[in-house]
């Protein structure tokens, strides 16, 4: 049994391991601010085609595959499904390394990792966990996530898509909708009707293979001219018993665990990601508009980075409580709300920077790329549950609160 490496060793060596393998990410941009030593750069803020996904799905792959084959792709797992068994420490420190070198990264990968692999490991089979997290974590299999639907949002209990049993099958008959990355995902993670009642005790959790004969994935155009979203037909679609997560009847819980790391992965940044929340970006921004002397401009920055180490510090510390083993709570509510909170704040202090620059493609750096965050903030207040039903959570099950009369 080898020991243990520091954490400083672990950086050290991780490091090495990504610059023999992947250039830095460049210390200027075309306006000329120069980026501060470790500084989460920015790749694309624009929200790509679902064509351009596909076509970039094969490198993100093939980086997973990289991470896992040496070693880094799941470093706070469990040695029994292949993973590290590091503290979380160690995988917070690898995702800052990755912002400084030009990676494929994860963001396309949010769902399958930050979501539906937690689900199946507090869920699944032993089976299930030593056949689906390997290859989830290593990229061989891309997971969604299908539990909206057109008459059950918010209300996730009513659902309507059935599952019926036929032997050592089941067959699946509904629609869901806003379901994030359809297009790419090879399983679905999916909330059935398997009883007539009561309410809460009549579903069950399945994972679907998204290329079965009967489901059809249909993109939804945004106003932010991207098509991240999709609906999902599914036609008498076979589903083997053996891809049922958890008991029949018990997929109100195995929802309530998804929808928790979804709030915690939406109030986070994956690394390779975007970085919009970057402060240095954020400084460049201000400099290259010459609003850095404004102080109206001054003050609105102090108040969104404040809001953005608040929201931090909350994620830390629900981070802590998942690696001690706890299954997220009522309270990972906060962080969804705050990432919502942040998206508004940002987009209202990238308009007041920008002004008209905001709308006019002139190619000028940070001006018209921000258009698709803007267009998209308000967004994130339906995500993962409603800011309004999540207002409601939170001050029931976390505050004792009374239900409204």
């Amino acid at each position: 049994m080898t020991s243990q490496p520091s954490l400083e060793e672990f950086t050290q060596q991780a490091a090495g391991w990504l610059a023999e393998r992947y250039p830095k990410m460049p210390r200027s941009d075309q306006s000329g601010f120069a980026w501060g030593e470790g500084s989460d750069e920015v790749r694309v803020f624009q929200e790509p085609d679902p064509v351009e996904e596909a076509d970039a799905l094969p490198a993100i792959r093939r980086w997973r595959q990289e991470l896992w084959d040496h070693g880094y792709g799941w470093i706070a797992g469990p040695v029994a499904c292949g993973g590290g068994g590091l503290p979380a420490a160690y995988q917070r420190a690898f995702e800052q390394l990755t912002r400084r070198y030009q990676v494929p990264g994860d963001s396309a990968l949010t769902i399958s990792l930050g979501m539906v692999a937690p689900t199946i490991g507090r869920h699944g089979s032993e089976e299930q966990k030593q056949y689906w997290l390997p290859r989830l974590y290593s990229g061989a299999q891309i997971a969604c996530q299908l539990f909206s639907e057109p008459g059950a949002g918010s209300d996730l209990a009513a659902v309507a898509a059935r599952a019926v049993r036929s032997g050592e099958s089941w067959r699946v008959t509904g629609q869901k909708v806003w379901t994030s990355g359809a297009h790419l995902a090879d399983i679905g993670e999916i909330i059935c009707r398997t009883a007539a009642g009561p309410r809460h005790k009549n579903l069950t959790a399945f994972l679907v293979d998204m290329r079965a004969p009967g489901v059809t994935v249909r993109p939804l155009r945004q106003m932010t001219g991207g098509a991240a979203f999709n609906e999902v037909f599914l036609d008498d679609v076979e589903i083997p018993d053996s891809r049922r997560i958890g008991d029949e009847g018990a997929g109100w819980a195995v929802a309530m665990t998804t929808l928790g790391h979804e709030r915690s992965a939406m109030g986070s940044s994956s690394f390779g990601g975007a970085g919009i929340f970057s402060t240095e970006r954020l400084i460049g921004l201000v400099r290259a508009a010459g609003k850095d002397a404004d102080p109206v401009i001054r003050q609105d920055f102090a108040e969104l980075i404040s809001q953005l180490r608040l929201a931090r510090y909350t994620r830390d510390v629900m981070a802590a409580r998942a690696q001690a083993g706890q299954a997220p709570g009522p309270e990972a509510a906060l962080n969804k709300i705050a990432l919502s909170d942040n998206m508004r704040r940002l987009a209202g202090f990238v308009a007041n920077v920008l002004g008209p620059a905001l709308v006019a493609d002139t190619g000028g750096w940070g001006t018209y790329a921000w258009t698709s965050v803007v267009l998209g903030a308000p967004g994130y207040r339906l995500g993962g549950g409603t800011d309004e039903i999540l207002k409601n959570t939170i001050a029931q099950r976390v505050l004792g609160l009374p239900r409204p009369s």
